[in-house]
């Protein structure tokens, strides 16, 4: 099947983590609104009133007369098609309850440069960012590290692709905090680096197809944010 990905094209933001998977697997699709019209073909799926099932914002993805959305949905039926996750429904389950805790802390990653509102600018609420942030760095990191730490041993899935990402933003946004609380992670740092080294996975992360981090994304570096 080839699938279609629509997602913004100039963030990686939730649908890195559809896009990590489709790739490390070598699963046949396209980003549609990083092609010609791209955007506006997204649009129009989006405001269309033929669709009963609607989609509220990207990502989602298109598999044959299916249209998925949510990060966590969108894995939760790629994983098993494309070798990304057990067949049992048990094996599954799991899986999907450890993205959507993934889910949850992508969320306080955000929150922490826009606790306010996501519609102001960082300017705006800078303040309350700064506190938000000192509570992240130094109670809800850890927490969430800790917890995937000492996740059980299984065979390779999309959840240690979603950690590796999970890694590899936190790095960007908080490269002083991760220097110091990574010591206390040394399995999630060598799944990291392991990640890194598949071999469809790694062209990936090379090509012009991986969209650096930047300041538009959930990940946005702001020293003041990051610990002293």
């Amino acid at each position: 099947m080839r699938y279609a990905l629509y997602y913004w094209p100039s963030i990686q933001g939730r649908g890195e983590f559809v896009r990590l998977a489709l790739e490390d697997a070598g699963a046949d699709y396209i980003d549609v609104a990083r092609r010609a019209r791209g955007m506006q073909a997204m649009e129009r799926l989006l405001e269309s009133p033929s669709i009963k099932r609607a989609p509220f914002a990207p990502p989602f993805l298109r598999a044959g007369e299916l249209l998925i959305a949510q990060t966590a949905n969108i894995l939760f039926y790629l994983g098993p098609r494309l070798g990304l996750a057990p067949k049992a429904e048990p094996g599954r389950l799991w899986l999907h309850q450890l993205q959507l805790t993934i889910a949850d802390w992508l969320v306080e990653v955000h929150d922490t440069h826009h606790p306010i509102g996501s519609g102001l600018y960082y300017e705006d609420q800078r303040p309350e960012a700064k506190r938000r942030a000192a509570d992240f760095r130094s109670e809800r990191l850890p927490k969430f590290l800790q917890y995937f730490e000492k996740m059980e041993s299984r065979s390779f899935s999309y959840i240690d692709l979603s950690l590796f990402q999970m890694i590899e933003g936190l790095r960007y946004a908080f490269p002083r905090t991760m220097s110091r609380l990574e010591k206390n992670v040394p399995r999630l740092v060598e799944l990291h680096e392991r990640v890194a080294e598949r071999p469809r996975l790694g062209r990936y992360l090379r090509s012009k197809r991986r969209i650096a981090f930047n300041q538009q994304g959930i990940f946005r570096r702001y020293p003041e944010l990051d610990a002293a």
